[in-house]
């Protein structure tokens, strides 16, 4: 990427420096937040602090100051998130709070939370960090304001590798769908707005139904993709050709709902979530989750469950569930349609605003990172880049 001239941009960045980090008691913090922010925005190539402090700064001893902030220093992110977030709402009129997972590709097996994993969309292991984000979303785009750290039993359960990484007492062994109602609850506590429907794909991981659980016991509207073995119970008929018509005492697959060898339902003009319309074959029915209730004597939950087939072969279909069943389906598939926001915007921080080039080990210190490399990518798209809500595609 090339450097930006921040100088010249609508809202200064040490504007945005003070909103977002003015919490910091020290002045020191403060100025070395800017400055990182300002590396982020302004160095080329690799974002290494060293690299960094030399475009900021002219002392010899900047870089050693900037990795004493980044990495050493015992600020809360909890706050610079949440004034993020409220930043990032004076621009945008987010259309969903969307929740993604990022892998983080690390060497070694040093940084916090650093494990073995496989990852299916590349049908290879690799050694990771795996972070859970939340973005705020409209049609055009997606902005990170919060992230969870995964840690794997391995690094919970040892002492030694707690005190080195400075993982506080507090923090225990969390699942990816646990990480994701944390995020939840952290935008629920710092939004200015009513809330937004939670768009989530962790149809990877094992716990959906779980996340599913913890949005509907909150009263949050959601669409969440569904792996295809899902278990779900049918409610009444449902539109896709060939599928079951009645109510089900027994749990089926999701993907049988739709027959998979059937057409569906053809729905002409049906919003495919990246600012156009096209025929999408959409199947919907509703569904219940076997043995599910919220509470003693509360009726099982009803919610809809729509698939987008793929023209690569019906085993590629999308399966997505929500408890929004007035939603017209060509709104749910705009919902749906966001989640891909996310991962553009993952790849964005990778590619222009180091992601990966966290120089550290410490838990407190990837939070540090990740919290300013989010501030840095939503500066630079939404006053660098001149994005406003008047620019949604989609919308």
């Amino acid at each position: 990427m090339a450097a930006h001239d921040v100088r010249h941009a609508h809202l200064p960045v040490s504007v945005l420096a003070d909103q977002i980090f003015g919490h910091l008691p020290r002045a020191d913090q403060r100025a070395w937040a800017q400055a990182y922010l300002t590396g982020l925005l302004t160095t080329d190539g690799k974002k290494s602090i060293r690299r960094m402090a030399a475009t900021v700064s002219r002392s010899p001893t900047a870089s050693q100051s900037m990795h004493q902030f980044l990495n050493a220093s015992p600020w809360d992110w909890a706050p610079a998130r949440a004034e993020l977030m409220r930043w990032v709402e004076q621009q945008l009129d987010p259309r969903a709070w969307v929740l993604s997972v990022a892998v983080l590709r690390k060497r070694g097996d040093h940084s916090c939370g650093v494990h073995r994993r496989f990852v299916p969309a590349t049908g290879r292991s690799v050694n990771c960090q795996l972070a859970v984000g939340a973005f705020l979303s409209t049609g055009a785009t997606a902005v990170p304001v919060h992230w969870g750290l995964l840690l794997p039993g391995a690094w919970v359960e040892d002492h030694a590798r707690r005190a080195r990484a400075r993982i506080p007492e507090s923090v225990g062994q969390r699942s990816v769908e646990q990480h994701a109602l944390d995020l939840v609850d952290a935008l629920c506590g710092s939004t200015q707005l009513s809330p937004r429907p939670v768009v989530a794909d962790l149809s990877h991981h094992s716990g959906v139904i779980s996340l599913v659980r913890g949005l509907t016991a909150r009263g949050r509207e959601f669409v969440v993709s569904l792996p295809g073995r899902t278990p779900v119970v049918p409610v009444g008929r449902t539109t896709a050709r060939g599928a079951y018509s009645a109510n089900l005492p027994a749990p089926v697959e999701a993907q049988r709902l739709f027959g998979l060898k059937h057409a569906g339902h053809l729905r002409p003009g049906a919003h495919d979530g990246h600012g156009g319309a096209d025929r999408t074959a959409t199947m919907t029915t509703l569904v219940r989750l076997p043995q599910v209730r919220l509470a003693r004597h509360t009726p099982h939950a009803t919610y809809r469950i729509f698939g987008m087939p793929s023209y690569s072969g019906p085993r590629s279909a999308r399966i997505w569930l929500t408890n929004m069943t007035q939603r017209r389906t060509d709104e749910l598939l705009a919902l749906a349609g966001l989640q891909h926001r996310a991962g553009t915007a993952v790849q964005s921080l990778e590619d222009d605003f180091g992601l990966l080039d966290f120089e550290g080990r410490s838990f407190p210190g990837w939070h540090h990172h990740m919290t300013l490399v989010s501030a840095a990518s939503a500066y630079n798209l939404l006053e660098l880049s001149g994005r406003r809500p008047g620019s949604q595609e989609g919308s």
